[in-house]
């Protein structure tokens, strides 16, 4: 198996980002780069240009006035001027030769994207490891903390991955929510689930109807914490976007925090984030039969959800 390597190192456990150049109107490189990167000021780009941080897939630099030829790769380093500092840090469960497990906090996301590049849980693990071919293996939410496992070797990549393509992974996660008496449990919520608006979130087009199904989770009551909330285990078979969330708001038992489902809160419009109430969704466990080694793997979170109420929740539970 072949795998091809970018043509610019990683820089601050940052590997470069890649844009295809599209058939279009545009003279010069330059003129393109402006379009496509209209938050970057032009002195900036040219800069970057100059100092040689734009190359093509040869490795050989971008030049500003250079004619403008599609179907190129250009790649550059992303930067954000303003990046958040995120107050929290992960775990390392285990780690060898194949993959690495890292248990998450909340609010961290797993890898670079929109105004996170540094802190993020990927290029913290690169810095701090220096194992620039770590890559995930499968998603984990920003909001959710708990179990995300890393594969270290890219050649051996498709075959971790390919687990969760066939569905052969034990994934179990933990919640705290509502505490409704009469709703009777253990259940499996089937579903259809596709993108809502706006575009963050995701809705239920169609419950338990054959051919029309892409999410399945089986959720269970563990323990009443009182009589307004209740722990819960959730066993996903499937793993589509913010599945979780979607399927215990559907059933009347949001989880607590959730700032997206089943209404979306002002604080996500506003992108301000209140680390004093993370959502209660933890990725609990994660089991396998490792496809190189054939060993059972199994690896286990130890963050904890609080069992007592927190500031402003008591009484919010929904009926019993």
């Amino acid at each position: 198996m072949t795998v091809s390597r970018a043509p610019l190192p990683i820089r601050d456990g940052v590997g470069p980002a890649c844009v295809a150049l599209p058939i279009g109107p545009w003279v010069t490189t330059l003129d393109f780069l402006i379009a496509r990167f209209p938050h970057v000021a032009r002195p900036e780009l040219e800069a970057r240009l100059t100092r040689g941080d734009i190359v093509d897939d040869t490795g050989t630099p971008a030049v500003a006035d250079e004619p403008y030829r599609p179907h190129r790769k250009l790649y550059y380093y992303r930067a954000l001027e303003h990046e958040p500092r995120i107050p929290f840090e992960a775990r390392i469960l285990y780690q060898d030769d194949y993959l690495i497990a890292v248990d998450k906090p909340h609010f961290l996301p797993v890898t670079p994207s929109g105004q996170y590049l540094q802190e993020t849980l990927l290029v913290r693990l690169v810095r701090q490891l220096g194992i620039a071919s770590l890559a995930p293996m499968h998603r984990l939410d920003r909001e959710t903390a708990g179990v995300v496992l890393f594969t270290v070797q890219p050649a051996l990549r498709g075959q971790y991955q390919d687990l969760f393509t066939r569905r052969v992974v034990q994934k179990e996660y933990e919640a705290i929510a509502p505490h409704r008496a009469s709703l009777d449990l253990p259940i499996t919520r089937r579903s259809r689930l596709v993108r809502g608006e706006p575009f963050m979130r995701m809705r239920e087009t169609a419950l338990g109807e054959p051919g029309d199904i892409n999410a399945q989770t089986t959720i269970e009551r563990l323990e009443a914490i009182d009589n307004d909330w209740a722990r819960y285990r959730l066993i996903p078979l499937t793993g589509k976007k913010h599945q979780l969330r979607v399927h215990m708001a559907g059933l009347g038992i949001p989880i607590r925090h959730d700032v997206l489902y089943p209404t979306l809160q002002a604080s996500t419009v506003t992108d301000t984030t209140d680390y004093s109430r993370p959502l209660q969704l933890l990725a609990r466990r994660i089991a396998f039969t490792d496809p190189i080694t054939g060993r059972h793997r199994e690896f286990c979170s130890e963050r904890t959800l609080p069992a007592a109420p927190e500031d402003g929740d008591e009484g919010a539970g929904a009926p019993a």
